[in-house]
């Protein structure tokens, strides 16, 4: 098992920056990649960003690429997202997600989710 908690989500201006944080509990959280993954409303949920349980292979979804950096700190259990040049669209529920097929940039290799974060960005 794995539990996943999110946090740093907020107001936000459009061209400002925001940290969200996935905090890990579970003694299967190294075995894993994480993700983050965004969910507007009326959307579906939408691949952002995921980074393997060793750091060495990071895949982005190109809505996010150049913008968005993923982290992890396997000693602390912990995953960040770092958003830069916020934009209104990315006003969403933003989850972490613990990941057996990272490659596939997509829910299917999903095990464990959080509970999500909101994030607005206004103009």
């Amino acid at each position: 098992q794995v539990q996943l908690v999110e946090s740093g989500g907020g107001l936000v201006q459009a061209g400002g920056s925001l940290k969200l944080s996935c905090a890990a509990s579970g003694r299967r959280f190294n075995y894993y990649a994480m993700d983050w993954f965004r969910q507007a409303p009326g959307k579906e949920r939408e691949f952002l960003a995921a980074i393997t349980w060793n750091g060495d292979i990071i895949y982005y979804a190109d809505s996010v690429k150049g913008r968005f950096i993923i982290s992890r700190d396997s000693a602390k259990s912990t995953v960040h997202l770092q958003m830069n040049s916020l934009k209104a669209e990315d006003t969403a529920v933003y989850y972490c997600a613990a990941d057996r097929t990272p490659h596939l940039r997509s829910l299917s290799g999903v095990d464990y989710w959080g509970k999500g974060t909101l994030v607005t960005v206004s103009l």
